[in-house]
């Protein structure tokens, strides 16, 4: 022990050692934490007992909960970024569903364009104008319809 204080550039070596296994602890102990909630398949028994072990008894607990539950630990962190990577796909698809769409403010203004070039008559102006509003009111009731029956 007394080669580490002999040399400086090791005592700084096993000083910088020593504290990023600290973090790397914490690291661990969090994500066993992390890992007690996020278990569907244990009761709330189960969770409270594994949580007080953990946090009374921290090394024990951490390193007989990695032996005991750390291969299911792996499997419920890539199944909850599956699922996190689903939602973010289809939230995606949604939105680029919906950018495909011109809006009826566009719309309207390509009619208004086309009536002002004299290629549409006034009344078929007026009757495209209601057809853009009410395709516009329907997608918007349904749009809210559905985002008020998901939530």
């Amino acid at each position: 022990m007394y080669l580490a204080y002999d040399y400086p550039l090791m005592s700084v070596f096993w000083s910088m050692l020593i504290f990023f296994l600290w973090i790397m602890w914490f690291v661990l102990l969090f994500r066993i934490v992390v890992d007690i909630f996020r278990d569907d398949d244990m009761s709330g028994w189960g969770k409270a007992g594994w949580l007080v072990f953990v946090v009374f008894l921290p090394f024990l607990g951490v390193f007989v909960y990695v032996i005991a539950r750390g291969k299911n630990m792996g499997h419920r962190e890539v199944a909850q970024a599956r699922a996190q990577q689903q939602a973010f796909d289809s939230y995606v698809r949604e939105t680029a569903r919906s950018a495909d769409r011109p809006s009826s403010v566009d719309e309207l203004a390509r009619l208004s364009e086309i009536r002002a070039r004299g290629d549409i008559t006034e009344e078929e102006f007026h009757r495209a104008k209601e057809l853009v509003l009410s395709d516009s009111g329907t997608s918007g009731r349904a749009g809210a319809g559905a985002s008020a029956a998901g939530h």
